[in-house]
């Protein structure tokens, strides 16, 4: 018999890797980066030139591999691509000690 674990949403978190929570932040921007490019019909030299990084490191954010690009820069990204970015900070839910980070898309 197999055994089947509801995901909690957070692929990272249900592996216990650490940093679970910021890695699914930047997995979620990453995503929205892709699909913009996608989107535009853009070369990865073309958008790569618009997100003033390498073609190289953006090939390598579109796979995923994100761990030396920070939050900050990926913000930076999606501005570039013409998109807006707020960022709201409000009390943590519950009796929580430590609050979260979510990534909402309009």
């Amino acid at each position: 018999m197999i055994n089947i674990e509801e995901s909690s949403g957070n692929v990272y978190a249900d592996l216990q890797m650490p940093e679970a929570e910021a890695m699914y932040v930047k997995a979620r921007l990453a995503s929205k980066i892709s699909d913009i490019i996608r989107y535009r019909h853009l070369t990865q030299q073309q958008a790569a030139e618009i997100l003033g990084i390498s073609q190289p490191k953006l090939s390598g954010l579109l796979r995923g591999q994100f761990r030396g690009i920070s939050e900050a820069k990926m913000i930076e990204c999606l501005n570039r691509l013409g998109r807006d970015v707020e960022i709201v900070v409000r009390k943590a839910r519950g009796r929580q000690p430590q609050g979260q980070t979510h990534v909402v898309f309009a």
